[in-house]
């Protein structure tokens, strides 16, 4: 089972509202990438700032929003890619002993 968290090379703020991520390189902000999230990626942003499972994660936004459970399990898994991708999310794996 694998847990994701926000990585701790990125500061985040709401601001009026917006979830606003900033990549950290060196002690220095990269302003040049700065990332805006829409409201079901603020809940999913919101839910990792500590280690959690796709499927709870799925959960915490089906809660939230009104949509097709497939829907919500594309849209989390998306999201996670695309931040792993970008180094703004980090998967722990964790080990269940048997």
């Amino acid at each position: 089972m694998e847990l994701y968290v926000r990585s701790d090379a990125v500061v985040s703020r709401v601001i009026a509202g917006e979830t606003l991520i900033v990549p950290i390189s060196k002690g220095v902000g990269d302003l040049a990438s700065i990332y805006s999230l829409n409201p079901v990626a603020s809940t999913i942003w919101e839910a990792i700032s500590r280690p959690r499972t796709k499927d709870e994660i799925v959960q915490l936004v089906a809660h939230e929003f009104n949509a097709e459970l497939q829907q919500i399990e594309r849209d989390v898994e998306a999201f996670l890619v695309e931040m792993e991708s970008a180094h703004l999310v980090t998967g722990v794996g964790v080990t269940v002993p048997l």
